[in-house]
């Protein structure tokens, strides 16, 4: 055996690789030799050669990691070094004098070259030296942890020396330059604990002190620092011809996502004092100070330790860290892992849970017991031993799955240089590794591994006993500035298409950027509810747009305390919250609005049936005695009317009430909003324009407003109608108002109708009432918006088509001087009742019918409104008859389709049974539009349809299920239709035919 300074005994190192495999690296090795032409190495090879176990120690890296196979062949002299003086005299060679050469070298191309150069010495130093069991694990993780701050000393003292030559900063000693000067960088995780993997990236936190920083260039501090920070990571991180340093994540900084790469040490006091989170804590444990002005971190840290180490955590901060740790899915005596592909540090089992162990409980201890506040994760849980806290076995056990684990984590990262932690998949590369890791088979190192994960997961498991898990069938952990595998494995198993967006918008709301969460309660309270929101949240239509809805209505709280109190003392809102996100776009908008409408839900009474419109007249009435002006008034009103809204939506979508019930309250509504406005808009345009004899304007209401058959998110068909006093004659034309701005009547009138529409249409911060659908007035969208109520008469009487007669028959005087709502309703109803012609008539009907099947034809059985046999169909069934039959018998006239359908069969004029079938498919059209444009909006897509929603729909149709609903739902529309034919198309065919022959005989 050749007398290396290593013990190269092959029974200490792993199996002898496939030949097949080492082959191609030691001929290159050979070549590279031999291209070199030095005789000492040239005779190192042949020792090599000559001891089976550095020939074997040769093979396994060729073999095993391509990575170190490169680092071989670049530098067969680095490889040399280590074997003859051994790692630890190789280490000190790779990082000697490192910092002094980058200060002096003025090329940052070179500085890049010579940290490439040492990363390199010290992965081939390392590596051996665990391979070959030199070094035990904290020999190892020390070693990396040198390399890294060494490095970004020397790239940080490089670059500051460069500022001081350019003449932008001022040192007190220019040949160590980043010493004493205000320059702060923090190492956290395990750079801070000193307990770096071998290809780990490094979390820093990069800092300036104010007050020592001497800047003297053209730009601002912030910026020269900011851009310092960019150069920094660029010499440590960017891919060369080298290769490259350190993977540098800045992202543990005070709230990365809005903040800059490098801040002054005074506002990450403040952040960290104000809104400093546990999770944040947890990670300031292991920082400490790794290059630069090393005395202004360690007072930096100082200054933070009240922060860090709470000696009276109150009730709330203990239960914040009990949530984070029981949003981390944890079962004891959990033992189906499979071994390949598992992530050993974020797996089950794995190293994240032995320290998050120690973590958790040094947080809540640590403040007290100065003895735990140490950043090595095997001293914290000897720490916990020794307090008390930690049972002696226990701990002994974690200590060795630790070392285990970061032993598997080592070989891991050596074959490809990556950031990784997952075992490779079954086969031979799993076989490969096993063998590199030094286990005899597969088998062997399957059952060394799962004994490891087997012990931390029921240790771990254990700190969950107190309490039940908050995280569903998963984990959810948004801490750090980084995605966590398997939240995002969780959230899109609860149904999220864009589950690391979803991470990012989490983590923005612990980290304080809304109002609402930028309080520590509100944030501690909010850790508690996110697993069950995002749950609730997940079962819904489109979990994505659900999620985004309760994004908006959190930046919209002014504050989160009180609300996230409300939910967590009534855990019921919470399924309502996400019910409302997720299937109820209009409630959401609203609740957004107006959050404080939660509040409302928790009231005896608003489950109750709304109230009659008397009570809500009086309601609103007392609202608006806080008016001030106009503005006010129409504000006030909005509110109300939404809030209104808001309460008969909640309880359609919570089946208190069908969408068919709610149609007579929903149009309450709105005629008490266009009652207690008409008044309030005519005074305030009475002041511009005085006023004219009369009675003043009334307004009409058509279709669903005027029918009561409103569903949440119907708009308002109107139409204005103005008096015109007898007295006044032909003169009426001529008069003006008596305002200081006059105004003729007729030009008088349709502004006001206009004013009235913008009360009604126009957007204010309260957002907007009612869309305004005027194509109903005489003449549609060609006529005046305010007709007089004689010309309106003479237009119906004269010239009006059939359809604005049909129009008519759900026409009512919502707002308006009663008398004259009184003369013009008898008007409306003589008109319904004039004599007509038959044939005519539906003919009329029976044509514009198939015009608008044509207009809008659909194959969508859920557009209830125009399938054949829908909504439509059985509105101009109704409408028809009563325009034929109104003159023999008025009584069958109703606004609303089922009394008007129940009139006629009262009377005789349509078969009770027909009758019956027709009221009967309104009202399922009815709940169903009315339930689908609460949740899905206008068009209804089966594929997508989440299971809440259709077993809603079934319900509102009184089916047991979705199926049985849409045959229901055929069946209906096919017999509506079927009358419908009966009742007006066959008739149209007969009566077609007696036109035409009366009109051949004229």
């Amino acid at each position: 055996m050749t007398d290396f300074a290593l013990k190269l005994d092959p029974a200490d190192l792993p199996p002898a690789p496939d030949p097949s495999l080492a082959r191609p690296g030691l001929e290159r090795w050979r070549e590279r030799l031999a291209s070199i032409g030095d005789p000492a190495l040239t005779g190192f090879a042949d020792r090599l050669d000559a001891d089976p176990g550095a020939a074997r120690l040769l093979a396994l890296l060729f073999a095993h990691s391509s990575f170190l196979g490169q680092c071989l062949l670049t530098a067969p002299a680095d490889f040399r070094l280590v074997l003859e003086a051994g790692p630890d005299a190789a280490l000190e060679v790779a990082l000697g004098g490192l910092v002094e050469a980058a200060i002096t070298e003025p090329d940052p191309a070179r500085v890049m070259q010579a940290l490439r150069a040492a990363r390199r010495r010290v992965a081939l130093a390392v590596a051996t030296a665990d391979i070959v069991g030199a070094w035990p694990l904290e020999q190892v993780t020390t070693a990396l942890s040198d390399l890294a701050d060494r490095a970004i000393d020397a790239a940080a003292a490089h670059l500051l020396r460069r500022a001081v030559d350019r003449g932008e900063l001022e040192v007190d000693d220019p040949e160590q330059p980043h010493r004493n000067g205000g320059f702060i960088v923090l190492g956290l995780g395990k750079l801070g604990a000193r307990e770096l993997n071998y290809s780990s990236d490094v979390d820093l936190i990069i800092l300036f002190d104010r007050e020592k920083v001497r800047y003297t260039g053209s730009r601002s501090v912030q910026d020269f620092f900011v851009r310092i920070a960019r150069d920094l990571v660029r010499l440590l991180q960017e891919r060369t011809e080298g290769g490259f340093v350190l993977r540098v994540d800045l992202r543990l900084r005070p709230d990365p996502g809005s903040t800059p790469l490098a801040l002054s040490a005074l506002a990450a006091e403040n952040y960290y004092e104000g809104m400093g989170q546990n999770w944040e804590r947890a990670a300031m444990i292991k920082a400490r100070p790794v290059a630069a002005d090393i005395d202004a971190g360690r007072q930096f840290l100082e200054r933070l330790r009240p922060f860090i180490w709470r000696k009276h955590l109150d009730f709330a901060a203990i239960q914040d860290i009990h949530s984070i740790k029981r949003q981390i899915h944890a079962v004891k005596g959990f033992r189906d892992i499979a071994v390949a592909g598992h992530n050993i540090k974020l797996g089950r089992g794995g190293i994240r849970e032995i320290e998050f162990f120690a973590q958790t409980q040094q947080l809540i201890w640590g403040g007290r017991d100065p003895a735990l506040r140490v950043p090595s994760t095997c001293a914290a849980i000897r720490g916990l031993v020794a307090s008390g806290r930690v049972e002696p076995d226990i701990a002994d056990e974690l200590i060795v799955a630790y070392r285990f684990l970061r032993g598997i984590e080592h070989r891991l990262q050596m074959m490809d240089d990556r950031q990784t932690q997952t075992l490779p998949a079954e086969g031979e590369a799993l076989d490969r590794f096993a063998a590199f890791a030094g286990f005899a088979s597969t088998d062997a190192f399957a059952t060394a591994l799962l004994e490891q994960l087997g012990r931390v997961e029921d240790h771990y498991a254990d700190l969950f006993e107190e309490a039940p898990s908050l995280s569903p069938a998963g984990s959810l952990v948004f801490t750090g500035g980084k995605d966590d595998p398997d939240t995002l494995i969780t959230l899109a198993m609860l149904g999220f298409r864009g589950a690391p967006s979803i991470a990012a918008v989490v983590r923005s709301w612990h980290a304080g950027r809304y109002r609402a969460t930028r309080s520590t309660r509100a944030r501690e309270l909010l850790t508690e509810l996110v697993p069950d929101l995002l749950k609730m949240l997940g079962g819904t239509s489109d979990p994505d747009a659900a999620f985004q809805r309760f994004d908006a209505f959190l930046q919209a709280l002014p504050s989160g305390v009180q609300l996230f109190s409300l939910i967590y003392a009534n855990p019921g809102l919470l399924g309502l919250i996400a019910e409302i996100m997720g299937d109820a776009p209009r409630l959401a908008d609203r609740l957004a609005a107006r959050p404080g409408l939660l509040e409302g839900v928790l009231t005896q009474d608003f489950f109750a049936a709304l109230p009659g419109i008397a009570a809500l007249r009086a309601e609103l009435d007392r609202h608006l005695q806080q008016a001030r002006d106009l503005e006010d008034r129409l504000d006030i009103t909005r509110r109300w009317a939404k809030d209104r809204q808001f309460q008969a939506g909640v309880h359609i979508l919570r089946s208190v009430a069908d969408a068919n019930s709610m149609g007579g309250p929903l149009a309450d509504i709105a005629e008490t909003a266009i009652r207690a406005l008409l008044p309030a808009v005519t005074a305030e345009f009475e002041k511009q324009h005085g006023k004219l004899p009369g009675r003043g304007l009334a307004v009409i209401g058509l279709g669903k407003l005027g029918g009561r058959e409103m569903n949440v998110g119907s708009d308002l068909d109107l139409v204005f109608i103005y008096d015109v006093p007898a007295e006044f004659g032909d003169e009426w034309t001529l008069m003006q108002s008596d305002g200081p701005r006059p105004l003729a009547p007729m030009h008088y009138y349709a502004r006001l109708a206009q004013r009235m529409i913008g009360a009604l249409d126009v957007a204010t911060t309260e957002g907007r009432l009612f869309e305004v659908d005027m194509r109903l007035r005489p003449s549609g969208n060609s006529g005046p918006i305010a007709s007089g109520l004689a010309a309106f008469n003479r237009y119906q009487r004269e010239e009006a088509w059939t359809w604005e007669h049909m129009s008519l028959t759900r026409a009512r005087v919502v707002a308006g001087d009663a008398a004259f709502a009184n003369e013009i309703e008898s008007g409306v109803r003589e008109l319904l009742c004039r004599p007509r012609d038959g044939d005519q008539l539906v003919v009329d009907i029976a044509d514009m019918r198939r015009r608008m099947a044509e207009t809008y034809p659909t194959d969508n059985l859920w557009d209830v409104k125009h399938w054949r046999g829908g909504m439509v169909d059985v509105d101009f069934i109704a409408q028809y008859l009563q325009l034929r039959h109104a003159e023999v018998d008025p009584a069958v006239l109703s606004p609303n389709t089922r009394t008007a359908l129940d009139h006629l069969a009262k009377a005789g004029l349509l078969d009770r049974e027909t009758a019956d079938d027709l009221i009967e498919a309104v009202h399922l059209w009815h709940n169903i539009q009315g339930l689908l444009r609460l949740t899905v909006g206008h068009k209804l897509d089966e594929a997508t349809l989440p299971a809440g929603i259709a077993t809603a729909l079934a319900a509102a149709g009184d089916e047991v299920d979705f199926g049985g609903l849409k045959q229901h739902m055929i069946e209906l529309a096919e017999l509506a239709l079927g009358h419908y034919r009966t009742l007006i198309d066959e008739p149209a065919d007969a009566a077609r035919a007696r036109l035409d022959n009366r009109e051949s005989e004229r």
